[in-house]
């Protein structure tokens, strides 16, 4: 072979080989273009977010008055004073009504029947106290400021309040220089309250961190009794919700009185992105509900304040 020929099939060996190495790399550089790496990809966002609830509910004291004493009969009418439960209780049976042993006077601190209970001793005064209520809460977002929502919440609420009786003479007491013959009793009661809220929430302003909303909606409470009692100084005496009509010592059917009932909410707070994954919510409601136990339920405001911590998962 001569020095040219040689020369000829050295370069076109060449030629090919870089051919072939270009033609490899294009197409792992074009893999490599269509398979971006995981980690490089920005990070998927859900469709919804998932919270958390806890605050202070403050309730109407309008639905109050179901825990007064009087009870209610079979029929969900409340009984009249003589046949109220704190009457069957004190009168009947703590205060020797059946021919028992007075408990009322030991509790009192008095020599038995020497004391007096009459409907002016009733409670007028029964009120809610402040309680806490938590619950899940839920955001579906519509675009960067509207939202809907949906919120579960429940609360135990406790009921407080007082009533009098009347001894006919001072209790026995080591401070001689109380000398009223009246003392003041409390009486006590407990309440479940579960929401259903379905809303609409937007936010205000273009601040990435910091921004005020509003919303509102409908809400829902299924409202329960749970239980109902007095205290005669350190004596503690459970009422029923259904009293005995007409003195009769048979029992009635104890069901636990609950009910449902619709109304609406709005609020207004502040919204706070911590960041990309977690926002906190500091927000004042103002709920129209319907408390659905008791006599002639009726549209009552109920006010909270608490704080909700989004988490987008």
């Amino acid at each position: 072979m001569t020095n040219i020929q040689f020369i000829k099939t050295t370069a076109i060996k060449a030629l090919l080989l870089l051919l072939l190495f270009t033609g490899h790399t294009n197409l792992r550089a074009q893999d490599d273009k269509e398979t971006p790496d995981p980690e490089d990809a920005p990070p998927k966002k859900s469709k919804f977010l998932t919270g958390f609830y806890v605050g202070s509910y403050l309730a109407n004291k309008y639905s109050a008055t179901t825990y007064s004493g009087y009870g209610f009969d079979i029929y969900g009418q409340q009984n009249n004073f003589a046949n109220s439960s704190i009457y069957q209780k004190i009168i009947n049976e703590y205060g020797g009504g059946y021919g028992q042993q007075d408990l009322v006077a030991q509790a009192l601190g008095v020599d038995p029947q020497m004391w007096t209970f009459n409907e002016s001793d009733m409670p007028t005064n029964m009120r809610y106290v402040p309680s806490i209520m938590v619950g899940f809460n839920f955001k579906i977002p519509v675009d960067k400021k509207n939202s809907f929502l949906l919120n579960l919440n429940g609360s135990k609420l406790g009921v407080e309040g007082n009533f009098t009786m009347t001894t006919k003479r001072p209790p026995t007491t080591i401070n001689p220089a109380i000398t009223s013959n009246v003392v003041i009793c409390a009486i006590k009661g407990r309440e479940q309250r579960l929401q259903f809220e379905l809303g609409f929430q937007r936010l205000f302003g273009n601040d990435e961190k910091l921004n005020f909303f509003g919303e509102l909606g409908f809400v829902g409470t299924l409202s329960k009794f749970e239980r109902n009692w007095i205290y005669i100084n350190t004596t503690e005496i459970d009422l029923p919700y259904y009293s005995n009509l007409a003195y009769s010592t048979n029992p009635l059917p104890n069901r636990v009185p609950q009910g449902f009932g619709l109304g609406a909410f709005v609020g207004t707070g502040t919204n706070i992105a911590i960041n990309p994954k977690i926002t906190l919510q500091l927000f004042y409601a103002l709920s129209h509900e319907k408390v659905n136990i008791g006599v002639r339920p009726v549209l009552k405001l109920q006010n909270a304040i608490g704080l909700r911590v989004y988490y987008n998962i």
